[in-house]
């Protein structure tokens, strides 16, 4: 049988992580400009004054305080802080640095799925059997985000993707909210219906305009009522306002990466168990990129020790291929940095910069 909480009895594999980088762009830029650190910073278009059109992409959090948000016009922007640092959009940077992210994510996952260039679910290995250990292993995630990419992220931990979402947001920045089951409820009432993922501003102001405020008043609410207002909506925003969630993390539709990994059942620096793994997790990616006839150009390794400190090294390789001995030696020569170190706890392998076979190519596969 699975493990579960000692608490709360809900199986590991439905404790959920939902992560969200803080700030993302904004946090990008800063990194990049260390002297805007504690200065009010929006990335969106040139504001000319506060005559240009356009919107704020993001921005940083000490620009937050001024009033200014996403989507807000960026005149109105420039009005509220004209003092502000515009930053223009760098989007390929923000995505260089997202897939990097994301792939350090998966090697914590068992379950992944990325809702956006900055945010994405999770579920853990069954060595994460309650939600103490959890919240130390969404401690890790933090701290490893920081080390890598030196921005911040807030993670929120439930029994269902809802709960993770909507306890993600609630400490930001840099927060880290725990949700078990049994607390559920005591953590949704409270809030205002706007929390509920999916309830907008039109869908508040229609609440309102029947009395209903908090998630408490929505929870309790006759569903007569509300499937008159709401139609099917209504049962949906009731089951949300309750903790109800059925929808189950998974790997999004449009493949961009492959990728595999393994915990040791004991942590080792064994070159004979680690190269033994490694072979294993080849073989496991190979046979996905033939069942999806799936070509690669990069070939990236990832490496966790028994602090878990986590790291990931990347080759790209001049031609594209399927070929898994091409998999196996690119990552013997990335693993080659790590030997002679502590020991292991995690070992993983995975391909990107994927594009479907051509099967009247014809492949080299040497370099």
């Amino acid at each position: 049988m699975p493990a579960s909480d000692s608490k709360t009895n809900v199986p590991e594999r439905r404790i959920t992580f939902h992560v969200d980088m803080d700030s993302f762009f904004a946090s990008v830029e800063i990194r990049e400009r260390p002297e805007l650190k504690g200065l009010p910073v929006i990335v969106g278009s040139d504001p000319k004054g506060g005559s240009r059109r356009g919107i704020v992409s993001t921005c940083s959090y000490e620009a937050g305080k001024y009033g200014i948000n996403s989507a807000m016009p960026i005149s109105q922007a420039y009005r509220l802080c004209p003092g502000a640092v515009f930053l223009p959009v760098n989007m390929k940077l923000y995505k260089d640095v997202s897939v990097r992210i994301m792939e350090l994510l998966k090697g914590f996952a068992e379950k992944f799925q990325q809702v956006s260039v900055d945010e994405a679910y999770l579920v853990p290995g069954p060595e994460i059997r309650n939600f103490e250990e959890a919240a130390l292993y969404a401690l890790r995630i933090k701290d490893e985000v920081q080390k890598q990419e030196g921005i911040t992220c807030s993670v929120g931990v439930g029994p269902n993707k809802l709960i993770a979402k909507i306890a993600s947001g609630f400490q930001k920045p840099d927060g880290l909210t725990v949700v078990r089951l049994g607390d559920v409820r005591e953590f949704l009432f409270p809030l205002p219906v706007s929390k509920i993922p999916g309830i907008g501003e039109k869908t508040t102001e229609a609440l309102e305009g029947i009395g209903i405020t908090r998630v408490e008043d929505l929870a309790n609410c006759d569903i007569q009522l509300l499937s008159e207002r709401f139609w099917k909506m209504g049962l949906r925003m009731k089951q949300m306002a309750n903790g109800l969630d059925f929808g189950e993390v998974r790997e999004n539709k449009g493949v961009k990466s492959i990728s595999r990994h393994g915990t040791f059942e004991e942590n080792t620096n064994d070159p004979v168990k680690i190269i033994r793994s490694l072979d294993i997790l080849a073989e496991s990616v190979h046979s996905s990129l033939l069942k999806n006839r799936f070509l690669f150009k990069t070939v990236t390794l990832i490496v966790r020790f028994e602090d878990f400190s986590t790291y990931m090294r990347s080759k790209t390789i001049s031609i594209w291929t399927s070929d898994v001995f091409v998999i196996k030696r690119t990552a013997m020569q990335l693993l080659s940095e790590f030997t002679g170190r502590e020991k292991f706890r995690l070992v993983g392998i995975g391909v990107t910069k994927l594009r479907e076979r051509d099967e009247k190519q014809t492949l080299i596969t040497d370099f």
